[in-house]
């Protein structure tokens, strides 16, 4: 499932190539909305709230759209070649100019603006928040506290603690941390450290289609841990391991280094690295970006 900073620039161009602008064709192809004709409406705006997509139109309505593990936006100009097939869009949105087609949306929903809060209430701060504030980062790390027996690579996850994280910042995150995913939230030294350092990699990343927690932006030197097992540790060269973390449909794949990162570990281990979420490809044909 893409990251929050993936979503994050999927809005903000979205929103760039969008905004203030009559739609001249608005189609959505779900079974539910198929009846609803979006065209006359002038779209206010996108934003992104976690991994949530919210379009919102001058009649007092948003389209909200989720990307799950297979979903994505892509903008065209008029008489642009569809570089996804035609039978996969569920979105279509066309301006003057430019043309803006979601495909494999899972979720898709027409509601009024007034009751997003609805899909997102019940999620913590959105750590890419413009109004982020020291009320937000109290807000963070009471919510990540609440439960200290919790696993630190789960509770990163649960968006109901911080919106916006997935599986490779995670991995990351508990990387620069020093500790193993498998720590109790109550075991960190400093619970508040993580909340920060996601924030601050999500906010590094947020305004370019390249994702890199180690500075760098070469081709396989972007990421300290993250679908590197097997491989050596940057720092100590020990060789990366993973694991899996969670059950059921929501268990992820972990990766760490056991020097760099102490603490509990699964029974099961992998020396091999893993597959990464299927959204991962995205981030680099996000919209703008022919696939």
């Amino acid at each position: 499932m893409p990251e929050g900073d993936t979503v994050y620039l999927t809005a903000r161009r979205l929103d760039a190539a969008l905004a203030g602008h009559r739609l001249r064709r608005g189609e959505l192809r779900h079974p539910r909305w198929a009846t609803d004709d979006l065209a006359g409406m002038t779209v206010l705006g996108v934003r992104s709230v976690g991994k949530h997509l919210f379009t919102r139109f001058d009649t007092g309505i948003s389209l909200h759209s989720h990307l799950r593990m297979d979903g994505s936006w892509h903008l065209y100009r008029p008489g642009d070649r569809w570089q996804r097939p035609a039978h996969q869009a569920r979105a279509v949105l066309t301006t003057d100019d430019r043309l803006a087609v979601g495909f494999l949306l899972h979720d898709l929903e027409l509601l009024p603006t007034g009751d997003e809060h609805r899909l997102v209430g019940h999620l913590g701060p959105d750590l890419l928040d413009p109004d982020w504030s020291d009320h937000s980062a109290a807000e963070a790390l009471e919510r990540l506290t609440r439960a200290p027996e919790t696993e630190i690579g789960l509770a990163l996850l649960d968006q109901r603690t911080v919106a916006g994280v997935g599986n490779l910042y995670k991995a990351e995150v508990c990387f620069l941390l020093g500790v193993s995913p498998w720590t109790p939230v109550g075991e960190l030294p400093d619970p508040g450290k993580a909340i920060a350092l996601a924030r601050r990699l999500l906010l590094r990343n947020a305004d370019r289609p390249q994702q890199s927690t180690t500075g760098e932006l070469g081709r396989g030197r972007e990421h300290w841990v993250y679908l590197r097992g097997g491989q050596r540790c940057r720092r100590c060269g020990t060789r990366i391991r993973t694991g899996e973390q969670g059950d059921g449909v929501y268990a992820r794949s972990a990766y760490w280094c056991p020097r760099c990162q102490p603490g509990p570990v699964p029974n099961t281990l992998s020396p091999g690295s893993a597959a990464g979420p299927a959204g991962s490809a995205d981030r680099q044909r996000g919209p703008g970006r022919r696939r």
